[in-house]
């Protein structure tokens, strides 16, 4: 097994678009003329989500042309309209006479405290990172939807930390399988090979971490208000050749990665969601590249926190 780039993977094309000093952005994942299968996990309590239903194994549609990650909680909902008009102008999406209807699935993120509340994701934003998905402008830290992410929320704002947009991915023989993930949990970030907390929830002092399981577990009393500002988005790639149903089931593997570097999870605070793509027709095992999808998630999860520079007052895994 050896790790290569996100960037190896073909028939896809990657972009990303933000608005630093508002500390928002999108990530599009461009699937192709004919689009590609996608299956779709979501086991976060409070996910904002577009289109999610064509996932379901019994929706008609078999394949899909679009997903795109953004920030601006359910407002920035409005931002696929962007990648729907830059597909439709080229001719991508379902026949249906008079045109072609673009197929495109959204998942947002919420980082409406981080900069400015008032300015999130739009249709010109999400058409502007597909745009740049011609040339390939993907990055890992504090770019695209992860422009806005923080970590360690439980407290609120003034303990938490910036955190960013993260890949990682490997290739066994022919197989490839690869992770790309905005995170923005309310939980702390581990390195699940070693134990280590590399990101979360910060002492008064600015400087020391907290526990933020300990922390919930010391107000155990139901709570009417919750902070709600989460979600944690991430997106399974594979050449492996799998229809929508197998690969709900990887989406779903996939979440043991975030369980292994998140702490807690999958709350009624968080969106958590995982998609999972099929770019190629290898044959492979589904129950080995769901193992592999839960390994290179956990992976891409440390690498979004390390590669996140300080932003906004916040500081960055790098500094503490």
């Amino acid at each position: 097994m050896k790790e290569i780039s996100i960037k190896d993977f073909r028939n896809i094309q990657i972009g990303q678009a933000e608005n630093v000093q508002a500390g928002t952005g999108c990530t599009v994942f461009l699937l192709g003329r004919e689009g590609a299968s996608v299956g779709l996990d979501v086991r976060g309590g409070g996910p904002a989500s577009r289109e999610s239903e064509l996932l379901k194994p019994l929706a008609t549609a078999q394949v899909i042309h679009a997903i795109l990650l953004a920030g601006g909680s359910a407002f920035g909902l409005d931002a696929a309209g962007g990648v729907m008009r830059y597909l439709e102008e080229r001719g991508i999406g379902v026949d249906v006479g008079v045109t072609r209807v673009p197929l495109v699935c959204q998942s947002d993120l919420f980082d409406l405290t981080v900069a400015d509340a008032h300015t999130r994701p739009d249709a010109a934003m999400a058409y502007e990172a597909c745009v740049n998905a011609e040339t390939g402008n993907y990055r890992d830290g504090n770019h695209g939807a992860g422009t806005g992410a923080t970590v360690g929320k439980l407290l609120g704002m003034e303990h938490c930390m910036k955190s960013g947009i993260g890949s990682y991915a490997v290739q066994v023989g022919n197989l490839q399988v690869g992770a790309v993930v905005a995170v923005n949990a309310v939980g702390d970030v581990y390195d699940y090979e070693n134990g280590r907390k590399i990101a979360g929830l910060l002492a008064a002092d600015g400087k020391t971490f907290l526990d933020s399981e300990l922390a919930a577990l010391q107000a155990i009393e139901a709570q009417a208000e919750k902070f709600v500002g989460n979600t944690t988005l991430g997106v399974i790639l594979t050449n492996a050749g799998l229809d929508k149903a197998h690969l709900c089931k990887i989406a779903g593997m996939a979440h043991d990665g975030y369980a292994r570097a998140i702490r807690p999870v999958h709350t009624s605070m968080d969106g958590d969601s995982i998609y999972a793509v099929s770019l190629g027709d290898v044959p492979a095992d589904m129950d080995v590249v769901g193992t592999l999808a839960a390994r290179v998630m956990a992976k891409a999860i440390v690498r979004a926190v390390q590669a996140a520079e300080p932003a906004y007052g916040l500081p960055s895994a790098g500094e503490i």
